[in-house]
């Protein structure tokens, strides 16, 4: 009978915490999925109101004044942003709510004015600051207030890009480089599936890319993905240092934040009239679907590298992966070109590998491909992922990203990125 008893506590226990984390990991989807739709909105109208209205790009040192002004008026003008949120998950250090509306609204911002930013820095800490809320209202003990932060993580990501498995994987992978959090496979992945639903019913569609077509798999292509894959890799780590040496300089010669913020943006307006091109205001997905066609600028991809490090160098808001599957993708069109590679498929082993070597997360990368491209390329994605892996050291867009295991042997390390 003990026995029997006993069995039946664990089955409750299994079933019981099941129900926890699909009841918060639905609330959490909803609430992020939400409010990530209407932040992909926004976005996408300021997009198009700067193209419609050029004169908008002029109007960027202001844009940055504001945007120091509300985080200086919310007292939190040293906030690390995406840096916070990872701390968060392996510490009890707190993600405040506030975090959630000033992201939204000084991204929004930088993007209605042009700066080269991405958005998905602001995904990880509209998540994560309204995860942690969530956790919060609902009591959860510490180590689950961990787990449902990254639901919520994973949940705007998944809003923002339309790539819930790679949203979920993410999410756990990007904390600590080496370990995955599978106790929270569960409620990752439900959350960025409820909140893919929401945006879909609201609206607010991702970018579609067309299906990637390889034709067989033959040692000739696999050494032609392995040295583009190799070459990505070390442009993730030019990317890394590019991103920051920039901050860090700005901060040393500029210790004034608004002053920083409104010369870089003078700086990001002339370097604009110099180059000549609006390409590389904003996300920029219009280039990368043209290198995707093979029809975009050799050379575009160091100037967004170059104007991404200066917008957030100098403090405007938003992120670094679309611009990172940006210079993937142009890059990868390029040199995939020269070692006899089709435009869209050089360009998609392009944005796996560069994902894949600014954050340390292969699993991650192999499904952004699968979501992004089509499952035809899996075995040249996971390729590509491996070898950028390996060669891109332990450089990563988060310094907070924690190195546990090494790239080079089975060894428990545990250092920070670089």
């Amino acid at each position: 009978m003990s026995v029997i008893k006993q069995r039946c506590r664990s089955v409750g226990a299994y079933l019981q915490t099941f129900l926890k984390w699909t009841l918060c990991a639905v609330a959490a989807g909803l609430l992020c999925g939400t409010v990530g739709a209407v932040f992909h909105l926004c976005v996408n109208y300021v997009t198009q109101l700067r193209d419609e209205h050029r004169w908008l790009l002029y109007c960027l040192p202001i844009a940055g004044l504001l945007i120091v002004g509300i985080y200086q008026l919310a007292g939190m003008l040293g906030d690390q942003g995406t840096n916070t949120v990872i701390r968060s998950i392996r510490s009890a250090e707190r993600v405040p709510l506030r975090m959630a509306p000033l992201i939204f609204v000084s991204t929004v911002l930088s993007h209605l004015c042009g700066a080269s930013v991405g958005r998905e820095g602001a995904a990880l800490q509209i998540g994560g600051s309204l995860g942690h809320f969530l956790g919060r209202f609902l009591r959860l003990e510490e180590k689950d207030l961990h787990i449902i932060t990254m639901c919520g993580m994973s949940a705007v990501f998944s809003a923002l890009f339309g790539t819930p498995v790679t949203a979920a994987i993410f999410s756990m992978e990007v904390i600590s480089v080496g370990i995955m959090y599978y106790v929270a496979f569960l409620p990752c992945i439900l959350s960025a599936l409820i909140a893919h639903l929401v945006t879909g019913a609201m609206g607010a569609v991702p970018e579609k890319f067309s299906q990637v077509a390889v034709q067989g798999l033959d040692v000739t292509i696999l050494i032609k993905v392995g040295i583009l894959a190799a070459a990505c890799a070390g442009i993730s780590i030019v990317f890394c240092v590019f991103l920051h040496r920039s901050e860090r300089f700005c901060r040393a010669k500029m210790t004034n934040p608004y002053l920083r913020i409104a010369l870089g943006g003078i700086v990001t307006i002339c370097l604009v009239e110099v180059i000549g091109s609006r390409d590389y205001c904003g996300a920029g997905m219009d280039v990368i679907m043209r290198a995707l066609e093979g029809t975009a600028r050799p050379d575009a991809f160091f100037w967004k590298m170059l104007l991404t490090a200066v917008a957030l160098g100098a403090g405007y808001k938003g992120g670094e992966i679309v611009p990172t599957l940006f210079v993937g993708a142009v890059f990868g069109n390029t040199l995939g070109g020269l070692v006899g590679l089709e435009p869209a498929l050089g360009a998609a082993i392009g944005m796996v590998s560069l994902f894949c070597g600014v954050v340390n997360c292969p699993i991650a990368a192999l499904f952004l491909g699968i979501e992004l491209f089509g499952v035809q390329g899996l075995a040249l994605f996971a390729a590509a992922s491996a070898v950028s892996y390996l060669l891109s050291g332990y450089y990563s867009l988060y310094s907070s990203q924690k190195i546990v295991y090494s790239k080079l042997h089975p060894d428990y390390i545990d250092r920070q990125a670089k």
